[in-house]
């Protein structure tokens, strides 16, 4: 007896009995396949040929699909989106970290996003048939083995951290990589060396962690100027005070001429896309500017975009209608081109025509 999931027109077969194992860790799972996303983010968002080494990569790996790569030359940082069972995906993860700390050195790296290391940050997310504890200790497996065979500090975050404090990326990755040398002293990663060696000052540090959907989404303004982005971020965040579920900093992006709030959205049930726009326009317009649009980085769960369409299309039924609303109202078109095709994680992935 077989069970297959179809990621767009890939099918990948497994027998009726299958298990992922390390030293520490054995799942094993009877007619079922979990299926995980992955969301390596790197620091570099220029070099075409480096991307396309590790896209290629990424696209020759076994049971994976890549999704999406996302890069900004500004912020000089990529996103790659991939998805497919647990242990391939594991398996090309390392292999991608390993070949992207070959290529990229952080002591000449710049841009506008903050940033740790070359590899900044790399999530996995349960998709399918796996839960975020069973999520969190694959991650937990990828970073020991990050750490220890490539000689790269390696810190867990959300659900697979270690402590509390070490859930909140913002807190990791604070001070960035200007200030590693100190925070292997005074926050030593959970895995890999302590030390700044030149290895270390080459890659600088990894982190890994296992968390829910997360949506990145920025607003735009009608200014270059990024010191109301910054104030209208530190309203409508979580930890300002605002939405549940909602990160937020501003920045100015050269490439689209104007400032945005860039947001990581974490729950968009509590933070829905059509409600963080509404508050930045609010905000906005208490500064005498105005929110003209949104960009879309990366993936979106299919409900995200269906909330937002209900919200300004209330009568609609039609799917593709209310995905159409969504872009509409939330001008997903402003700074580049919004395709629900290869944006919205479920149509990407396959799971649903």
């Amino acid at each position: 007896m077989y069970y297959s999931i179809s990621f767009s027109k890939q099918h990948i077969f497994y027998t009726n009995f299958y298990s992922f194992a390390d030293e520490n860790c054995f799942l094993r799972y009877n007619l079922i396949m979990p299926i995980i996303e992955a969301v390596p983010n790197i620091s570099e968002g220029k070099d075409s040929a480096k991307l396309r080494a590790l896209a290629d990569l990424l696209r020759a790996a076994t049971g994976v699909k890549l999704l999406g790569v996302d890069p900004n030359p500004c912020a000089n940082r990529t996103v790659f989106t991939l998805a497919g069972e647990a242990e391939n995906i594991c398996i090309a993860l390392f292999d991608f970290i390993s070949l992207a700390l070959r290529l990229i050195d952080m002591r000449a790296q710049t841009g506008a996003h903050p940033r740790l290391g070359a590899v900044d940050v790399c999530p996995l997310i349960p998709l399918q048939d796996i839960t975020l504890a069973q999520t969190a200790q694959l991650a937990k497996n990828l970073g020991r083995r990050v750490g220890e065979n490539l000689q790269v500090p390696v810190y867990l975050y959300e659900a697979a951290a270690a402590e509390q404090a070490r859930r909140n990326l913002a807190f990791i990755r604070k001070g960035e990589y200007e200030n590693l040398a100190q925070k292997l002293c005074t926050l030593p990663p959970d895995f890999g060396p302590n030390v700044f060696s030149p290895r270390t000052a080459q890659t600088g540090a990894c982190i890994i962690g296992a968390r829910n959907i997360l949506i990145a989404f920025n607003v735009n303004l009608n200014t270059q100027d990024p010191a109301p982005a910054k104030a209208i971020a530190a309203k409508i965040r979580q930890s300002g005070g605002g939405m549940k579920g909602l990160k937020a900093i501003g920045w100015y992006m050269p490439n689209f001429n104007r400032a945005q709030v860039s947001c990581n959205i974490t729950d968009f049930h509590a933070a829905p896309l059509h409600a963080v726009y509404e508050s930045c326009q609010k905000e906005a317009a208490a500064l005498g500017l105005q929110a003209t649009g949104c960009e879309l980085v990366g993936l979106a769960p299919l409900q995200a975009v269906l909330d937002a369409g209900r919200h300004y299309a209330p009568a609609e039924t039609d799917r593709q209608k209310l995905i159409r609303a969504a872009a509409e109202g939330l001008h997903l078109n402003e700074v580049k081109p919004f395709s629900a095709e290869e944006q919205i994680l479920e149509i990407k992935a396959g799971l649903i025509d």
